[in-house]
């Protein structure tokens, strides 16, 4: 039994990055397919507003804390969760296992050049490795041809950039039909492993910065940032009646 912590109705798994890794690595390997969910305060704030997202969770193998934001709302809830454990992270972590083992990966999503960028540099290092993609920019009507481009790779690990919350939706709505072993929503990871959106620094990340280098590099992500405190102040509120409710009972 997965331990978890519940942030505004999100169970976030308490695992620490190596657990989820060995999770992940377990599921790459069974002949049942896995959905895991990689999430921040964005996406929280959207299961707040969205019926079929909330449904959606109860899909999932494992929801992982992508974003510092989660983790500190948990000291709140006096139930902290170990640390971050990012779509980018887990992403490259499951490329290298997949080349190591000889397993299969699909990148879906992205623009074209930032697939292609992706998959140049993914070659370039994992040379062995056996992966294949298909951008991001389909109509409904295409759907069917992209899981049929998808089920013909046979992928052990497909990873999912539509954004969120489309690559949730899009890997709830077909993971029996793909019958892929472990799917992951991967958000920008796609941009990010391409070079198309430049990571931010070693410094950035182990402040936790990473959402403030964003915001500088491309302010015009300041309204998508509107999340954050509204995030922060409905968790506080959550957590403060929790744990007055636990005292008083």
């Amino acid at each position: 039994m997965v331990s978890t912590v519940v942030v505004l109705g999100v169970p976030f798994s308490s695992a620490s990055e190596s657990e989820v890794l060995a999770d992940c690595m377990n599921y790459m390997q069974d002949e049942t397919p896995h959905f895991v969910i990689t999430a921040g305060p964005e996406f929280v704030m959207k299961v707040g507003e969205d019926e079929k997202l909330r449904r959606i969770l109860h899909q999932a193998d494992l929801i992982t804390p992508d974003g510092i934001g989660i983790v500190i709302a948990s000291r709140w809830y006096g139930q902290p969760l170990t640390e971050r454990v990012t779509g980018v992270d887990l992403a490259q972590k499951l490329i290298l296992h997949a080349e190591e083992q000889g397993m299969r990966v699909f990148v879906l999503g992205a623009s074209e050049d930032s697939l292609q960028r992706a998959l140049a540099t993914i070659r370039e290092l994992h040379p062995t490795i056996h992966i294949a993609g298909r951008n991001g920019y389909f109509k409904h009507a295409e759907v069917s041809d992209v899981i049929a481009a998808i089920r013909k790779e046979a992928p052990h690990l497909l990873l999912v950039g539509l954004g969120q919350p489309a690559q949730e939706k899009f890997i709830a709505d077909h993971l029996q039909e793909m019958g892929i072993p472990l799917s992951i929503g991967v958000g920008g990871a796609i941009d990010v492993l391409g070079g198309t959106v430049k990571r931010a620094p070693v410094v950035f990340q182990k402040a936790k910065l990473e959402w403030l280098y964003r915001l500088l590099r491309e302010p015009s992500r300041v309204r998508r940032q509107v999340a954050l405190p509204r995030f922060a102040l409905a968790a506080w509120i959550e957590a403060k009646s929790q744990v007055r409710g636990r005292s008083t009972s």
